[in-house]
């Protein structure tokens, strides 16, 4: 039986990650099951190895969804990692070094999203997009009604629903319209006295075509109520790429006097719910008790400032590559790997954004039963089937991890 100072030695490093508690207890419960007989005592090591945590492992992402929510959407860039490494430690978050007094938390951080935003009269953060409406329900609308058009009750991940998540917090659901139509004349119908704001939704995880209709936000302001827009894809201003897609800037110049969106999907940041809007407005949100209890911590904090400042997050480039160099690299790499042949393909934004837009791309194309094992490999990879191949779409693959890729590949 391998002793247990032995194994603590041989397990240091696992030590001084997971904690000399954590890896002797494995230690102590690996030696019980060889006591037992359940395993060999020459298996002790492995079993050890095998019971410690692992954590989170990193994934290549080569779906060819740029915005993968089960693979944690958007990838922070080098300088929001860097951002975040820096304020794991003690920082200056809640206080003012040149005065020596407390001071606004995340003040930088909220600066730079204003001026991301200069649209915006005031600005606020909470822990995701779900929390900032929730807010807006609980400080505008508890005891009172959100209009809201029955197209636009739409469901979000893992089961949970926008009028469920409204009605947790007190507020009562005025629905209007159909579910393909609705008119200025239906909110006008449902506001009234009891009326605490009207919510407007983008449908952002499918589309209703064909006979539809829509109030825009224009024709929604001058009904005379807050008009709050939920643009959810974290878009700040207009892209090329993405020309039906909704984004902050353009809501507050229609007249939206709230908008809330993601922090973690097209802006390329950390999970972060985002309030955007009028400043008396936002100034409520913030002093609502509820505020605290939905608030960033400091890592988010540092990790939003950077992606804001910095230079484009990986998402951004992974939009804007162009599909030539996508071709050129998927044919470098399929020359290395026998049975590989680089394809093109049509990649996805993904994570409940623009569920229309297809983006040509291109990927290493594999034997199907490459699937598995690159996801249970050392290095871990997650591709697609299509037609009977495995597809490695190198639009969500960062040209600096090519190499990673092929090593996974070549096993």
């Amino acid at each position: 039986m391998p002793r247990t100072d032995a194994l603590l030695a041989a397990f240091s490093d696992a030590a001084r990650v997971h904690g000399t508690a954590t890896v002797k207890a494995a230690i102590v419960a690996a030696q019980q099951r060889a006591r037992a007989g359940e395993i060999a005592p020459s298996d002790v090591a492995s079993e050890v190895a095998a019971a410690l945590p692992t954590g989170p492992r990193r994934v290549i992402n080569a779906t060819g969804v740029v915005v993968h929510t089960n693979l944690g959407r958007a990838p922070l860039s080098p300088a929001a990692r860097a951002a975040v490494d820096a304020a794991s430690g003690t920082t200056d978050v809640e206080f003012d070094l040149a005065t020596g007094a407390r001071a606004r938390r995340g003040r930088s951080a909220l600066a730079a999203l204003a001026s991301a935003v200069p649209d915006a009269g005031g600005v606020h953060v909470v822990n995701n997009n779900a929390a900032a409406l929730l807010l807006c329900a609980l400080a505008f609308a508890a005891g009172r009604e959100i209009v809201i058009s029955r197209g636009e009750l739409v469901e979000i991940g893992d089961g949970f629903r926008i009028p469920e998540l409204l009605r947790s917090a007190g507020a009562r659901l005025h629905e209007v319209g159909t579910t393909n139509r609705v008119h200025l004349h239906d909110y006008a119908d449902a506001v009234g006295p009891s009326t605490g704001f009207i919510l407007k939704v983008h449908p952002s995880n499918f589309q209703v075509t064909g006979f539809t209709s829509t109030v825009d936000i224009v024709a929604l302001k001058s009904l005379g109520v807050p008009v709050v827009v939920d643009i959810g894809s974290g878009l700040l201003a207009p892209h090329p790429l993405l020309p039906d897609e909704p984004d902050a800037a353009t809501a507050l110049r229609a007249g939206a006097d709230l908008v809330t969106a993601s922090g973690d999907k097209l802006l390329g940041g950390p999970q972060a719910g985002l309030l955007l809007g009028d400043a008396d407005l936002v100034e409520r949100l913030r002093r609502h008790p509820a505020a605290r209890a939905l608030r960033v911590d400091k890592l988010t904090l540092a990790a939003l400032e950077a992606t804001l400042r910095g230079p484009l997050p990986p998402v951004r480039q992974a939009l804007e590559a162009s599909v030539d160099s996508l071709f050129d690299r998927a044919c470098v790499l399929a020359a290395e790997v026998p049975g590989a042949e680089a394809v093109y393909c049509v990649a996805a934004v993904g994570g409940g954004g623009a569920p229309g837009v297809e983006l040509p791309s291109a990927a290493v194309s594999l034997p199907v039963e490459y699937a598995e094992s690159l996801r249970l490999g050392e290095i871990a990879v997650v591709g697609r089937i299509e037609r009977g191949r495995c597809l490695l779409d190198l639009r969500t693959v960062l040209p600096s991890d090519d190499e990673l890729l092929l090593r996974a590949v070549l096993g």
